[in-house]
């Protein structure tokens, strides 16, 4: 069962990994909209043949300032801003405008909140998704595996995709960005899905270290997932990955 966010602003909710999150949700109320189709995405599949379609800065902002008025007055401030929701939000080609306009928003009415954004990292090449989000606190981009063949598993990118040139565009970040991964195991299509493997993981934090971020969060699935033959990852494990990347001088945080 997928689920989708029917509100520009949505929550708040509680966050494993941010806190008290109010989101911002920039894509379409009835659909997915990204540029991954994730075998495992609470928001289901990413349905072909559709023009995109996305929410206006004009209501996406007037929308946050009426929200986040009211939670200031009420006396219940987020902790968070995140950019999340139905999709991947830097695909929106004014995402830059955006992120200005919900920084101001902050600044003024809740300014201990930090602004976060939730991104495949797909659209790091355009230069203003990138100054967009060396503006943010927590710049949040997802690396679910070393490996081209298994983030085609996995992830499913719908374009062109190298794992080798997201990493390069990742390190330009001078280590102040947010490396997130899912781990799994199970089947999808006949395939075996495990990116927990030995040679997984060693590549993946040889990847870690050299993009050097300034922490990384390790999570795995909490909801259905629109491929149904997907396990967990136990606690423990995911305990002991993290354990890897600290002794890399990194900080990482579990979310299982």
């Amino acid at each position: 069962m997928s689920i989708l966010f029917d509100n520009i602003i949505f929550g708040p909710i509680h966050s494993r990994r941010l806190g008290l999150s109010l989101g911002i949700n920039l894509l379409p109320l009835d659909c997915k909209l990204c540029s991954f189709n994730c075998i495992y995405c609470e928001c289901g599949w990413t349905l072909g043949g559709q023009k995109p379609r996305f929410n206006a800065k004009g209501d996406v902002l007037a929308m946050l300032e009426r929200v986040l008025g009211e939670m200031v007055s009420e006396g219940t401030p987020p902790d968070v801003l995140t950019f999340a929701g139905n999709g991947e939000p830097t695909m929106h080609p004014d995402f830059e405008e955006i992120v200005e306009g919900v920084i101001a928003l902050r600044d003024r009415l809740c300014p201990n909140a930090k602004v976060s954004v939730l991104t495949n990292a797909t659209m790091l090449h355009r230069e203003g998704v990138r100054r967009a989000l060396g503006r943010v606190d927590n710049p949040i981009l997802k690396l679910d595996s070393a490996f081209d063949k298994t983030v085609q598993i996995i992830d499913k990118p719908l374009g062109n995709y190298s794992v080798a040139s997201v990493v390069e565009q990742m390190k330009a970040f001078g280590g102040k960005c947010i490396i997130q991964t899912m781990f799994l195991r199970g089947e999808h299509e006949g395939e075996r899905v495990d990116n927990t493997t030995p040679e997984e993981v060693e590549a993946w934090l040889r990847l870690v270290e050299e993009i050097a971020p300034r922490s990384v969060m390790v999570y795995t699935i909490d909801r259905d997932t629109p491929a149904p033959n997907l396990e967990k990852v136990p606690v423990e494990e995911l305990r002991a990955i993290a354990e890897r990347v600290r002794a890399l001088g990194i900080e990482c945080s579990v979310a299982g």
